[in-house]
């Protein structure tokens, strides 16, 4: 009789925590296998481009996770308590900084053209909205554009967003909607004219 192989890819990362709450190391490889990368990046972007630091941060993530895993909370969705916790990671690390270094940002895809055939000056110009986008993210205020960041970064939901802000969504959307209004009348010389 052959005993039952679990296929860990096919299960959520709530039940692959809960496995791993009960010891198995597999579950864990495999939350591991989803996040790490993403983790990274997210990092990367939140600690002023230092690969470096963004790959010490990762791995003291799921370090924390690995010697804790009974801190998750599993009626909260995994994902949402990851970022919560990557998060306050970060904050604790701005709060070390005395003179906190000017954050920059890699482009969220989308933001410049992709096309080979895209003539130089189009390029120049998605170049130079990338530029002016940064420095005007700069200037808002650090929860308008930690909103911004992470619903057009991150991809997170409102609702996500919410939860690991640990305030309402109507609240979310307010900051959103006032990032995204400042924003845009700052980058309105980049603003495409329709024919």
């Amino acid at each position: 009789m052959k005993l039952f192989k679990k296929r860990y890819d096919t299960y959520s990362d709530e039940d692959l925590m809960r496995f791993f709450i009960k010891g198995d190391r597999k579950a864990f490889e495999e939350i591991y296998a989803r996040y790490e990368l993403y983790m990274v990046n997210y990092f990367h972007r939140k600690l002023w481009q230092d690969r470096e630091k963004a790959e010490d941060f990762t791995h003291d993530l799921f370090t924390r996770i690995i010697k804790k895993p009974t801190h998750y909370d599993p009626s909260r969705p995994f994902k949402i308590w990851l970022f919560s916790v990557a998060n306050n990671m970060c904050k604790n690390e701005y709060k070390k900084q005395e003179v906190r270094k000017p954050t920059s940002y890699e482009m969220p895809e989308g933001f410049s053209g992709q096309d080979e055939n895209q003539l130089q000056d189009v390029q120049l110009e998605a170049a130079n909205f990338g530029e002016a986008l940064k420095e005007e993210l700069e200037k808002l205020s650090d929860k308008h554009k930690e909103v911004f960041m992470m619903r057009h970064f991150e991809g997170l939901s409102l609702k996500e967003i919410a939860e690991i802000m640990d305030v309402s969504t109507g609240t979310i959307k307010s900051r959103l909607h006032f990032a995204t209004k400042t924003l845009a009348s700052k980058l309105e010389v980049y603003r495409k004219t329709s024919v």
